[in-house]
């Protein structure tokens, strides 16, 4: 078998090759960075090992885990709590979301210097309350109306936040010398120049008119390149800058994402639904999963590549694990209604193109012998994330990567 680097050095061949080495430095900051720059491997080393192939099919986001969590404004303009990336969803084993997550609870939790006692009761307590929710038989939602605790003192600085503010921290849009408004380039927001950003922009501004998302006209003021998350550092991904045409005091910021083959597929024996497109397996799934989708979420193809678009989703609307680590009935309430989220999305696109009915989750749900199993094995694979970590880290340092 290859090395660790080397699998991911082959993974990560068909990355932008500057892009590629900053996600390369995000990955060497610390174990859970690691883990989720490579979601491939996870997935690798389960299906070699695998003992959850019999349990139900579901439809998964592919790559759950504490930091793919987060608030978003839905096309109905409410802000909802809820999993928020779907790059890698496919239809696979309900339970191989699940192990993904506990093991990014005691990953996460390590690098947070939490105790192991801590995050097996954390992850207990996740595998509960999903296993509840899905015995439960309905699937639900968490908006600011009926969040508990930190996550609903989360929604509601949310809800506070002024759209306006966002677009400040990240354009100028009062320039001097007559300019038109333009983005603030930033250590995750670089810009492009030429001809890549006239087509960008004749491109979205042709995308809005053709899809009518939106209630009235814009105009597209700028494009520069997005750097966001870890595992999908090195694809394509773009943020325009709009403005309303009828009240120029109002902007916005849209979102496109070039989407790849989901990195869980390669290592599943069942077979998956025939797609048009990459961008409309990661769209057709979350349209599933999520109780309302984002703003502006729809599929599109630029110079044969095809793209997600949706309005922009700060990065900063994540519960920050390190604010509460020491606030354990925080964390307790933010497991509680991640597991209750997980297995509501299951529930909510449950009976679709071969993924398992209700009352099979149900049952699946109501039996809990799988548990310690799952335990053990996250417990596990969270120890082989530490030492792939140091050896991925080791050749970091002597330039294999450069």
């Amino acid at each position: 078998m290859q090395t660790v680097s080397a699998r991911i050095k082959q993974f990560n061949s068909d990355r932008i090759p500057e892009y590629a080495a900053l996600k390369y430095s995000m990955m060497a900051g610390n174990a859970f960075r690691f883990f989720r720059g490579t979601c491939h491997l996870f997935y690798e080393d389960l299906a070699r090992h695998d003992v959850f192939a019999d349990h139900p099919l579901s439809w998964i986001c592919g790559d759950l885990h504490l930091e793919n969590f987060g608030s978003y404004k839905g096309n109905n303009r409410l802000v909802y709590f809820d999993l928020n990336d779907y790059d890698e969803a496919v239809l696979a084993p309900a339970t191989w979301e699940i192990v993904r997550m506990v093991t990014s609870i005691f990953t996460g939790f390590e690098s947070l210097q939490i105790s192991k006692a801590e995050a097996t009761r954390v992850a207990k307590l996740f595998l509960q309350k999903y296993s509840a929710t899905l015995a439960n038989g309905k699937a639900l939602y968490i908006e600011p109306q009926v969040a508990v605790g930190i996550v609903k003192k989360f929604l509601d600085q949310v809800c506070e936040r002024k759209q306006k503010t966002l677009v400040k921290q990240r354009a100028l849009l009062k320039p001097k010398e007559n300019k038109k408004p333009s983005f603030i380039i930033s250590a995750k927001l670089f810009g492009i120049k030429g001809k890549e950003k006239k087509e960008l922009i004749a491109f979205l501004r042709q995308w809005l008119r053709a899809n009518k998302h939106l209630p009235f006209p814009v105009r597209v003021l700028d494009a520069g390149f997005r750097i966001a998350g870890t595992g999908s550092v090195g694809v394509k991904r773009y943020v325009f800058l709009v403005q309303n045409a009828f009240n120029q005091k109002k902007f916005g910021l849209i979102d496109m994402k070039q989407a790849k083959p989901s990195s869980v597929q390669p290592y599943l024996k069942i077979k998956q639904p025939s797609w048009n497109s990459e961008a409309e397996r990661v769209v057709g799934v979350q349209q599933r999963m999520q109780n309302v989708p984002p703003a502006l979420l729809g599929t599109a193809v630029f110079k044969k590549d095809t793209f997600v678009i949706k309005e922009l989703q700060p990065t900063s609307d994540k519960i920050d694990f390190l604010l509460i680590k020491d606030r354990y009935k925080d964390i307790a309430q933010v497991i509680h209604d991640m597991a209750t989220l997980t297995a509501s999305a299951q529930l909510r696109s449950s009976g679709r193109q071969g993924s398992a009915n209700a009352d099979e989750l149900i049952a699946f749900g109501q039996n809990t012998s799988w548990h310690q199993q799952l335990l053990d094995y996250a417990i596990t694979y969270a120890a082989q994330v530490k030492k792939d970590y140091r050896s991925f880290l080791k050749d970091y340092r002597h330039g294999y990567f450069s």
